[in-house]
């Protein structure tokens, strides 16, 4: 007998976030899928905080009550392989029309995901879109919502220009502040917490760049789909919540949920660095004059510096 289509795959990358991602898998069996399929996908990046076990617990008693097309899989790295590898790895598992990449740290709305399939459905020229992301403390997350970090816009965003001028075109590229965050419209890149993209488009562009460990991959992502001529979209129509940074501990607003170890928290500042000086020798050499370059180069070294006096 020929098994049904899969209309999405969601894959979760989890480390040390087990409280966190049983809400989340609870929030997707409850989800109201309609006429669309789905299977689940949790891929554990070698957690310590017995992740893996509850996780297994929960899918037994998921398959028991019924659940989605193909079930839920869980696949276990026995090493902490970063962000990018990590999603890579469950992607040959994946069969859906579209792959949704979510953060572990999320709770999805009921109607979230059928949404998104149906607005992804109806605009073919959209390679990758995202719903509104709110934190805990009920702000919009500010990261799904970006232009790229062109030297411009880095330098707006860093010295402080961007938050005296919230709402400028000139000062806030890369915040987009200057658009509303309340309807539907393009965007240069959104957040691998809530990343929905189509099939074809993910084979096109080879998935996540593993050259990154953490941070800054989904720039990158972002930045090759369009690069192939795909449309990126934020739909604010529909929403989740997102706790964000609870692996990484680095956060402000979820210091008080994270349980990330001092040498977690290091190890995630010291990648969002790597991050930065990876992204601009892949896409930026060659495309701005030297001198601008060397000047990103040195902006780099004085917030490395600058971070390292807190550890």
């Amino acid at each position: 007998m020929k098994m049904q289509k899969v209309d999405i795959s969601i894959i979760i990358l989890n480390f040390n976030a087990k409280n966190f991602v049983i809400d989340c898998l609870h929030s997707i069996e409850k989800a109201d899928w309609g006429v669309y399929k789905q299977e689940i996908i949790v891929v554990d990046n070698n957690s310590t905080d017995g992740s893996v076990q509850s996780i297994k617990n929960l899918i037994i008693e998921f398959s028991a009550r019924g659940g989605p097309a193909y079930g839920w899989q869980l696949i276990e790295n026995h090493e902490n392989v970063g962000f990018s590898k990590g999603n890579n790895d469950g992607v040959p598992y994946a069969n859906g029309r579209y792959v949704l990449f979510l953060n572990p740290d999320t709770v999805v709305n009921k109607n979230t995901f059928s949404h998104m399939i149906a607005y992804m459905d109806a605009n073919r020229n959209v390679g990758a879109a995202t719903c509104k992301l709110k934190l805990a403390d009920g702000h919009i997350d500010e990261v799904t919502h970006r232009g790229f970090p062109t030297p411009w816009n880095a330098f707006c965003h860093f010295s402080g220009l961007e938050k005296i001028f919230p709402h400028s075109r000139l000062f806030s590229g890369y915040s987009l502040g200057y658009l509303s965050n309340q309807v539907v419209h393009e965007i240069d890149a959104l957040s691998g917490a809530f990343m929905m993209v189509r099939r074809e488009v993910g084979e096109k562009t080879n998935w996540w760049d593993e050259d990154y460990f953490w941070y800054g991959e989904d720039l990158d992502f972002c930045y090759r789909i369009k690069k192939e001529g795909f449309a990126i979209m934020y739909v604010p129509t529909v929403s989740i919540l997102h706790y964000r940074g609870i692996s990484s501990g680095v956060k402000k607003h979820s210091k008080e949920f994270s349980v990330a170890t001092r040498r977690i928290r290091k190890m995630a500042a010291d990648a969002s660095i790597q991050a930065m000086r990876i992204f601009y020798r892949k896409h930026y050499v060659g495309k701005y004059p030297t001198p601008v370059l060397w000047l990103v180069w040195i902006g780099i070294w004085i917030l490395e510096k600058y971070r390292m006096l807190f550890w």
